[in-house]
């Protein structure tokens, strides 16, 4: 993992935090990022760092900036353009087709929103 910021277990508290903010346990981000529950448990406690390539799916699962959990930024938020390919594809659309789009996504925000409600 790349060097963090010189406060010992910044990584830690920051990874454990996000967690907490998305209303998930230990189990439930470690099938996110595709990882074990106790990787996620020894990140946490700073038993272990996580190799760039499981900080990425951590950071995704939690949808953080990798520079966020290191400690090279305060502010945990993705940069705007993650949806930016979305947009560009949306645009290609046939106006039947952005209505059907726009449902489709409705429904998933909606199903979201319900997964969330019910952790």
């Amino acid at each position: 993992m790349p060097k963090s910021s010189d406060q010992p277990g910044l990584f830690s508290r920051r990874l454990r935090a996000a967690r907490l903010i998305r209303g998930l346990r230990q189990s439930a981000l470690a099938e996110r990022a595709r990882l074990q529950q106790t990787a996620v448990s020894h990140y946490e406690s700073g038993k272990r760092r996580p190799s760039l390539r499981n900080l990425r799916r951590l950071a995704e699962a939690l949808e953080v900036t990798t520079d966020y959990l290191v400690g090279h930024t305060d502010d945990p938020s993705p940069p705007a353009t993650t949806g930016e390919p979305l947009l560009r594809d949306f645009g290609r659309l046939s106006s039947a087709d952005r209505e059907l789009a726009r449902e489709l996504v409705a429904q998933l925000a909606r199903r979201a929103s319900s997964r969330e409600r019910r952790r």
